[in-house]
C-alpha cells in the first residue's frame, strides 16, 4: 500500500507488545526495516525473529537517557539512518483516587511516557535533521484530550505528548521532519485486558460510550501510523489524530451506542 516505506528504517519503542507490536508487524509487512527497542528484551528478540533477519531488537528503558542514546547510536551504526520513530513505550497507570496515588509511580509514568518520548525524539532528530527528512509518530491518548477521573499521571503525560507534538512539528517542519501523534481510544491490548480482568474497566460501559459500539484493535492504530509515515501524509504535521471510534466526539449525557439504531 505504501511502497516508499520499503526503504525506511523504523525505530519503535515498546514494540514487543500491544500497539507497538502491531506497528512493528505493519511496517515489516510493508517491507520496512524494523528496530524494536523495549524493556522486555527477550520478548523483543522473539518478535524480531518472527519478523525476519533484517530486523533488530535492542533493550532499552526509555526513561534512561544513556540507554536512549545507546539505542539510537546502535541504529545509526548498523543502518546509517533512522527514517521513522514511533514512541510507543508505556506502562499502565494506577486507576485510584488522587489521595491514594503513589508518587513514585506518578513520576515513573511521566518519565516513561513523556520524558522518554522527548528524549528519544531529540536523539533521533539529530540524525533526521542531517538527513533532511524524518518522521516522528507519538502515542497520545483520549486521556490527553478529555478528562479521565483517577488517571492524573497518565492524562497529564498524554496531554503533554500532544503539545510537544505541536511544538516539535512546527519547529522542524521546514527541515523536512514531520511530527504527529495518535490518540487511541479504548483499544483491546494486553494492558487494557489486564485492567478489565482486574475490574478497573467495564467493557460494556466503554462499548456503550463509544459511538461505533465496540473497542478498537491494535491494527487500527498501526494502520493510522502507516498512513502518517507515508508520503500520502506529506503535508500533515503537528496534529494529534484520534482513533477512537468517535469516543472523544460524543458529548451528550447518554449512551453513544444503541444496538440496532
Amino acid at each position: 500500500m505504501y511502497p516508499e516505506l520499503k526503504s525506511y528504517v523504523v525505530l519503535i519503542t515498546g514494540g514487543a507488545s500491544g500497539l507497538g507490536l502491531a506497528a512493528a508487524q505493519g511496517f515489516a509487512k510493508e517491507g520496512a526495516t524494523v528496530v524494536i527497542a523495549d524493556l522486555q528484551e527477550a520478548a523483543a528478540t522473539r518478535i524480531v525473529q518472527q519478523l525476519g533477519v533484517q530486523h533488530l531488537s535492542l533493550a532499552c528503558d526509555v526513561a534512561q537517557e544513556v540507554q536512549v542514546n545507546q539505542v539510537v547510536h546502535a541504529v545509526i551504526k548498523k543502518y546509517g539512518r533512522v527514517d521513522v520513530l514511533i514512541n510507543c513505550a508505556g506502562i499502565a497507570d494506577q486507576i485510584r483516587p488522587t489521595i491514594e496515588q503513589d508518587m513514585v509511580h506518578f513520576r515513573r509514568l511521566l518519565d516513561i511516557h513523556l520524558t522518554g518520548t522527548y528524549m528519544m525524539t531529540k536523539a533521533c532528530a539529530v540524525h533526521m535533521l542531517k538527513q533532511g527528512k524524518g518522521n516522528v509518530i507519538n502515542v497520545s491518548s483520549i486521556a490527553g484530550v478529555i478528562g479521565l477521573t483517577y488517571r492524573n499521571a497518565y492524562s497529564a503525560a498524554k496531554a503533554a505528548i500532544s503539545m510537544i507534538t505541536r511544538t516539535l512539528g512546527c519547529e522542524w517542519a521546514a527541515s523536512g521532519i514531520r511530527v504527529n501523534a495518535i490518540a487511541p481510544g479504548y483499544i483491546l491490548t494486553p494492558m487494557i485486558q489486564a485492567s478489565m480482568d482486574e475490574g478497573k474497566l467495564d467493557k460494556s460501559i466503554i462499548e456503550r460510550r463509544t459511538p461505533m459500539g465496540r473497542m478498537g484493535n491494535p491494527h487500527h492504530i498501526a494502520d493510522a501510523m502507516l498512513f502518517l509515515a507515508s508520503d500520502q501524509a506529506e503535508f500533515i504535521t503537528g496534529v494529534t489524530l484520534p482513533v477512537d471510534g468517535g469516543y472523544t466526539s460524543w458529548g451528550a449525557p447518554s449512551d453513544a451506542y444503541h444496538e440496532n439504531t
